[in-house]
């Protein structure tokens, strides 16, 4: 619990091997609506293309507010080769009653296929499982985004199962896919799984609602 704590009232910089993971800022705008207003981006996701700039600095605000809250618990990850912000990844809910946690991510279409996400995923599981404490961490897929679920079970989770019409978006139920990985699986396989090697260093911590 005091893990968690920690992470709402102080949350951390995670620094991987290409990529940076931070609090989403105002500045970010930019950034954000030239992926977010890609269809391909938002496809298997359950909001909308962003209609235009000014609704990505409208979100943007709620965000601000959200933080605040204590409602919203996402990074922004920013490429170390060009310093711009080409995605999220974080927590969609934490549970701290039972140590557990759904994460997402989202990338900018220009970076997919050279692993990106799965370095952030990596990233993020190993926030959750070596500084929160966490105890299980799952996620979840529309079954046609074969890709997200291969960036999951690349990070040792494992396929839990198909919920049939299990949410209503874009006016249709859609079934969800769930991989999820314990906490003593992700111990097991630290040593040899390809995309642990990797230390997540974390560095400057700064207020993630100031």
């Amino acid at each position: 619990m005091k893990q968690i704590l920690f992470f709402m009232d102080s949350s951390p910089i995670l620094e991987g091997d290409r990529i940076v993971m931070r609090k989403i800022a105002k500045t970010d705008a930019q950034d954000m609506y030239d992926y977010a207003c890609d269809p391909c981006v938002t496809k298997y996701l359950l909001w909308q293309p962003h209609e235009s700039f000014s609704y990505t600095k409208r979100y943007l605000d709620e965000v601000m507010r959200q933080y605040k809250a204590h409602n919203f618990f996402d990074f922004a990850i920013v490429s170390k080769e060009d310093n711009r912000m080409i995605g999220t990844c974080g927590f969609t809910r934490l549970d701290p009653l039972n140590q557990s946690a759904e994460i997402g991510y989202v990338l900018s279409s220009h970076r997919w296929n050279c692993g990106l996400a799965s370095e952030a995923c990596a990233m993020i599981l190993r926030f959750a499982f070596c500084n929160l404490g966490l105890h299980r961490v799952e996620a979840r897929y529309m079954p046609g985004n074969a890709a997200s679920r291969r960036v999951m079970e690349k990070n040792g989770m494992v396929f839990e199962g198909i919920e049939r019409d299990a949410i209503y978006v874009k006016g249709a139920y859609q079934d969800v896919g769930k991989c999820a990985i314990l906490r003593s699986e992700y111990f097991a396989s630290h040593e040899n799984h390809p995309y642990f090697w990797k230390e997540v260093s974390v560095r400057s911590p700064f207020s993630f609602f100031s």
